[in-house]
């Protein structure tokens, strides 16, 4: 008998798992394919943590998985110390979002772990606020961030209100898969925890605190009182966290004219109006683009399910158009607005610091350039860019001034270790108003940005392949790359090859090795010169290949044609 198998006899036959359990098990007898799939293999963390679709089995999102992971951070967190300190919990929309987050907050009552659970769903960046502000060991969101709506998913923060990173993620995964028995994983009911004192509700206390310091973050407020009557701000929060967050800290800075979009403005983890809550995906603004259009906004915002991501659209003053934004393009506009702004005040740091991740746009070197700032490069995943800000903290050498990745995330301030999508709304309604008063839209300013610096152009290609033979699909395509390297890719000569596997930067031209100075990860980066690059990275979160793309040219013609083409490339090189 295959492995998998063995695995679904055991959960049909073990009184461990419940009827419910057992029930949705009996209904997929006899389909070897649905078995495989759910049993084949154990949740793993990835980039963002466990993340899987909901339903019975080892390898989906369930009240059992969910309390293995618990109970393994809960062994962690007693090797530490940490029981006293606590764990901060929040939760988003999604289906079993708050079932989970309240079996999590009683596993860790259970061992003894004082639990802050937020009364009702809040955003991630708040989250990793409330961990610092409460002075918890660790925190725990409930979120598959913009996944399709079976997915559900278990982000584990540590005390610096970033997400795990080396060493402590692999010493929590060996706690997790130490616990083969789900038998082992402790409870308790909720009126127990109250009265031994562990576990606590949050909520209204921890919301003002985060806003104030948002509202502090801002460098024009003058003039946002001057243009709040004109500046027409259209907002969906697609059925997660965002709306109460968003629309609390516009109306608290003044912003007069905001329309939510009714149809997306309650929680709800099936997204009805959405195929996809993603603000990456342009079908998710349907909705928004047409009371846009109503209402003649100024510029239209979205934010996911979990509310740490933004997508925008913009007015083309010149054609009317409403234009989208890439995550590159929203970040470095923000970028651009917050740099010059502090420039101007002279309250610049001299020793100010810009983060971006490897597949991140190479326009945010020349704006780093531009404003004298150093410029860190880290690994995909929000968490590298958390740790550099502790980093920077510990040492104070450097002083974080922003920090962001392609996909549609990024931090201005310290009071969050994560992307934070409501203060990425509040930065650019602010920065729509200070062009607003000099009569630029957004999308005016980006190809100003463009005309300083060179139209930098990016573009990126996923392929899903699902299941086991998917992920051995994936596996085979980055050995096939790795083992062949390639010596031109279209037009390109490739200057340096980036291995981050092997730790490896390869020179192509003089055959000189280094070091990538990076931890190890399943991802190739190939420099084509001239501002052109591409890279290969197999997701930590869904079953999915990435190609990133990357070019410079002279005009935004040029570089929209030139960026297709290498993506094609790219495509064939990877068959």
């Amino acid at each position: 008998m295959e492995a998998y198998q063995e695995k679904y006899q055991k959960w049909l036959a073990n009184p461990i798992f419940d009827q419910k359990t057992k029930e949705e098990l009996e209904s997929i007898k006899g389909n070897e394919a649905e078995i495989k799939d759910r049993f084949y293999k154990d949740l793993e963390f990835g980039t963002a943590g466990l993340r899987g679709i909901i339903g019975a089995g080892t390898n989906r999102m369930n009240k059992y998985t969910v309390g293995k992971a618990t109970q393994g951070l809960a062994n962690f967190i007693k090797k530490e110390g940490g029981e006293q300190r606590g764990v901060a919990i929040s939760f988003d929309s999604r289906i079993m979002s708050e079932e989970f987050s309240k079996e999590v907050a009683l596993c860790l009552n259970a061992n003894g772990i004082k639990t802050y659970r937020f009364e009702s769903l809040r955003p991630v960046p708040e989250l990793s606020f409330a961990v610092r502000e409460l002075g918890c060991i660790a925190g725990i969101m409930i979120t598959a961030s913009h996944n399709p709506p079976e997915y559900n998913g278990y982000k584990v923060y540590w005390e610096d209100g970033a997400q795990i990173v080396a060493p402590k993620d692999q010493l929590i995964i060996q706690e997790v898969n130490q616990i083969e028995d789900f038998s082992v994983i402790k409870t308790m009911k909720q009126e127990d925890a109250e009265k031994e004192g562990l576990y606590h509700e949050i909520g209204s206390e921890i919301d003002q605190k985060y806003y104030q310091q948002l509202e502090k973050l801002v460098l024009n407020p003058e003039i946002i009182h001057e243009v709040q009557k004109d500046l027409k701000i259209v907002y969906t929060p697609l059925h997660g966290t965002g709306n109460i967050p968003v629309r609390t800290v516009l109306k608290e800075l003044g912003f007069e004219n905001v329309y939510v979009v009714k149809e997306q403005e309650l929680p709800d983890g099936k997204f009805p109006t959405v195929d996809y809550p993603n603000p990456e995906d342009p079908k998710a603004f349907a909705l928004a683009l047409k009371l846009a259009k109503e209402v003649d906004a100024d510029i239209i915002l979205a934010t996911d399910p979990d509310a740490d991501r933004l997508g925008i659209f913009t007015k083309d003053t010149k054609t009317g158009e409403y234009k989208t934004f890439t995550g590159n393009m929203t970040a470095l506009l923000i970028a651009e607005y917050e740099l010059s702004q502090k420039k101007e005040k002279g309250i610049l740091p001299a020793n100010g610091a810009i983060i971006k991740t490897i597949v991140s746009s190479n326009l945010t070197d020349a704006i780093a350039q531009e404003y004298q700032m150093k410029l860190f490069e880290v690994l995909t995943g929000f968490k590298y860019i958390g740790e550099k800000i502790k980093e920077f903290e510990q040492t104070g050498k450097y002083e974080y001034v922003f920090g962001f990745e392609e996909s549609y995330g990024c931090l201005i301030g310290t009071h969050a270790r994560d992307k934070d999508g409501i203060v990425a709304v509040m930065a650019l309604c602010e920065a729509a108003a200070y062009y607003k008063k000099q009569g630029l839209s957004l999308w005016d300013q980006m190809i100003r940005i463009y005309e300083k610096y060179g139209y930098y152009k990016e573009e990126q290609i996923s392929i899903v392949l699902k299941g086991a033979d998917g992920a051995e699909q994936i596996k085979q395509m980055m050995e096939k790359m790795r083992n062949h390297p390639p010596k031109q890719i279209g037009k390109y000569t490739v200057k340096e090859i980036r291995d981050y596997q092997r730790n490896e930067v390869l020179d192509v031209t003089t055959g000189k090795t280094t070091e990538t100075g990076l931890p190890k990860s399943n991802v190739l980066y190939y420099d084509l010169g001239d501002g052109a690059w591409c890279c290969a990275r197999p997701s930590g979160t869904e079953p999915k290949i990435k190609f990133y793309i990357g070019v410079k040219e002279n005009s935004m013609e040029e570089a929209e044609k030139e960026v297709k083409k290498l993506a094609e490339e790219l495509k064939k090189m990877a068959q």
